[in-house]
């Protein structure tokens, strides 16, 4: 589950790690109030304003303004505030912005110069163990860094059994050539970053810019937070962080049943049970010649609830053309699935996809007699390269039919004949 930046930078402060203060908000005058209180609480003057989305590159989309006065902050915060915002990872339909975090300015004078460094921890799955990437460029795309100045980027590895140690956070912050206070700084700072990593269980916690202040302080700037989903019957308060209006609408639908679901970019709706058997239909339909429009899990508690559901999902994607319904019935039964298929015709009602389906295992015979009894027009199939090849006739017909119609189109056939 992802976090906005003011979420993953309170949990931080939960854990005593130091971080740039501020206040999200939603509506210009409370943006007003929030930095009139960040005066008060911290003595600013300036402000930044920053787009709160799931997404990272928002300086470069216009997301991130500084604020010198109260006029110039009520400007921008009423222009970030509701716009459509692009950026390298929102692709090019972008995501509305629906809240900002007014936060205090860190450039402020000092003795000495600022610094921006980089710094994540997850979990290295070649190695099994956490490890803490850290680097003296921050501020920047990360991924750049690491391929044009792979020099640049280092990685120390946590041992489980015993933690991290207090001798790799100062090798840490002397890599980052730091001294005097500024390295004490950080010395405390890298052990509570990690704590806070390991006991909410996140997925990956990236602090870009950790930043040095010009009085030797150390602050996480940003905080881009990923927790683990399957952790959080244990964070009741982080549950509750989880922002809908961030993903999919259709995979939020899903998650109401309990369904694995992913939207691709195919046209052929895949219902299947199973992860393994999921994965071997979308490479299957690829091979015969069409391409997968969803993954979609129904897991091995189906019923014919669900498999309604299933397929209401999958025809809110006008790109389907055809759906795959691949069942093994071990612990889930075929009888059940195709009670599911049965209803979902008769209460969607005018679905005019063809519909191909493979059950086979626990209860297959009465599955495939329900069906038959049902009077629907679906294609059976009995081995999975079967399906896919009527999944293939399937779309070679509807592109066959299409182009005939638009043959039939003066401005087609004037280009074309």
């Amino acid at each position: 589950m992802n976090l906005h930046e003011y979420q993953g930078k309170s949990i931080l402060k939960s854990y005593g790690v130091k971080i740039q203060e501020g206040i999200a908000v939603d509506t210009v005058e409370a943006a007003v109030e929030a930095a009139k209180t960040l005066q008060e609480q911290t003595g600013t003057g300036w402000w930044v304003v920053k787009a709160q989305i799931h997404a990272g590159g928002r300086g470069k989309g216009g997301g991130v303004k500084l604020a010198k006065n109260l006029d110039d902050l009520r400007e921008k915060a009423g222009a970030i505030l509701g716009m459509q915002l692009i950026t390298p990872q929102t692709g090019p339909e972008g995501k509305k912005v629906n809240k900002i975090l007014v936060a205090q300015d860190v450039y402020y004078p000092g003795a000495s110069e600022v610094k921006e460094f980089y710094m994540s921890v997850l979990l290295d799955r070649a190695s099994s163990r956490n490890v803490i990437i850290y680097s003296t460029e921050g501020g920047m795309d990360i991924e750049e860094v690491s391929e044009h100045h792979p020099e640049k980027i280092h990685k120390e590895f946590i041992d489980p059994k015993v933690g991290l140690q207090a001798f790799q956070a100062r090798k840490i912050a002397f890599n980052l050539g730091l001294s005097g206070n500024a390295l004490k700084e950080m010395v405390k700072f890298i052990p509570a970053l990690y704590t806070a990593y390991v006991e909410s269980d996140a997925a990956m916690f990236e602090i870009n810019p950790l930043f040095k202040t010009s009085d030797d302080q150390i602050l996480a700037v940003d905080a881009k937070v990923t927790l683990d989903e399957n952790a959080l019957y244990r964070h009741a308060d982080y549950a509750e962080m989880r922002d809908v209006t961030e993903e999919d609408p259709t995979e939020v639908e899903a998650g109401k049943f309990n369904l694995n679901f992913v939207k691709l970019d195919g046209n052929v709706g895949c219902m299947v049970n199973g992860a393994g058997l999921a994965m071997a239909t979308m490479d299957i339909i690829k091979l015969a010649g069409g391409a997968p429009a969803n993954f979609l899990d129904v897991g091995g508690t189906a019923n014919a609830r669900t498999v309604e559901a299933g397929f209401r999902i999958i025809l809110t994607d006008p790109n389907v053309k055809a759906i795959l319904v691949n069942i093994f019935g071990g612990i889930v039964r075929c009888d059940r699935v195709a009670q599911g298929i049965v209803d979902a015709y008769n209460n969607i009602g005018n679905i005019n996809v063809p519909i191909i389906v493979r059950l086979q295992g626990t209860n297959a015979v009465e599955a495939k007699q329900l069906i038959d009894e049902s009077g629907l027009k679906v294609i059976s199939a009995i081995l999975l390269k079967e399906a896919a090849e009527k999944v293939a006739e399937v779309l070679n017909k509807y592109f066959i039919i299409l182009i005939y119609r638009l043959s039939q189109r003066p401005k087609f056939r004037t280009l074309f004949f």
